[in-house]
C-alpha cells in the first residue's frame, strides 16, 4: 500500500441529510430523579413465593461492607454480628440492573419477627444503592446471627414509619444525627416474612 503524502486530498465527508433528527439523550438515559421517580411499585406480597434467592453473589464496591459480610458468612453468622456497638443483619438482595445476589449489613431493628431496613447512608444527600434494589426486588433474605429468613421489603410512610422510625433510634441513636444532617427524608422498608 503506497504511503500517503500530507499534501494528499482526503476524500470530502458527506453533508448531513437535512432531515436529520437533533441529537437527543437515549430513551433509557434519565436523571437520578427522573429515575427515582419512575421506579415501579414493589411487586404485592401475594405474587411473592417462599424460595431462597438463588443466582451469583456479586460483592460490594465498599470494602468495609465486602469484609463485614465476609466475617458474618465464614463463622455462618456467629461472628461479626455487631457494628458500632449495635447488632446487625445481612440482608441477601437482588440487583436492580445487574440481577446479582448483593449482601448488605444494617443495625438489627426488630419487633414481632420483622426487621426494618433504615436507608440512610450516613445522612449522605442521596440514597444507597440497595435503596434501589429493594425497591425493584422486595424479596430478600434476612439473615439474623445464624438465622436466615425469606422476608419481603415494604417501604413504610406515615405513621406506620413513625413508629418504626422510633424503634430505629431507640436501637442506633445516631439515625437521629444522620437524618438531622439531610434534607433527605430518609427511607425505611419493612421486612416482613414471606407466608
Amino acid at each position: 500500500m503506497p504511503h500517503r503524502q500530507k499534501n494528499d486530498a482526503r476524500p470530502p465527508r458527506p453533508a448531513p441529510a437535512a432531515t436529520t433528527p437533533p441529537r437527543t439523550r437515549h430513551p433509557t438515559t434519565r436523571t437520578r430523579a427522573s429515575r427515582d421517580a419512575a421506579l415501579p411499585e414493589p411487586t404485592p406480597s401475594e405474587t411473592l413465593t417462599p424460595m431462597p434467592l438463588t443466582g451469583d453473589y456479586l460483592p460490594s464496591p465498599t470494602r468495609w461492607v465486602r469484609d463485614q459480610v465476609a466475617v458474618v458468612e465464614s463463622s455462618g453468622g456467629t461472628e461479626g454480628t455487631v457494628l458500632h456497638g449495635a447488632p446487625i443483619i445481612i440482608i441477601t438482595h437482588r440487583g436492580r440492573t445487574s440481577g446479582a445476589l448483593r449482601k448488605v449489613p444494617v443495625m438489627r431493628v426488630e419487633h414481632d419477627g420483622r426487621y426494618l431496613a433504615v436507608a440512610s447512608y450516613g445522612g449522605s444527600t442521596r440514597h444507597p444503592r440497595w435503596y434501589h434494589n429493594l425497591r425493584h426486588h422486595p424479596h430478600v433474605e434476612v439473615q439474623d446471627g445464624t438465622r436466615k429468613q425469606d422476608m419481603r421489603a415494604r417501604e413504610l410512610t406515615g405513621a406506620e414509619k413513625t413508629t418504626w422510625w422510633q424503634r430505629a433510634v431507640d436501637v442506633f441513636p445516631q439515625y437521629a444525627d444522620y437524618q438531622a444532617k439531610t434534607d433527605r427524608d430518609i427511607p425505611v422498608f419493612l421486612l416482613e416474612p414471606l407466608t
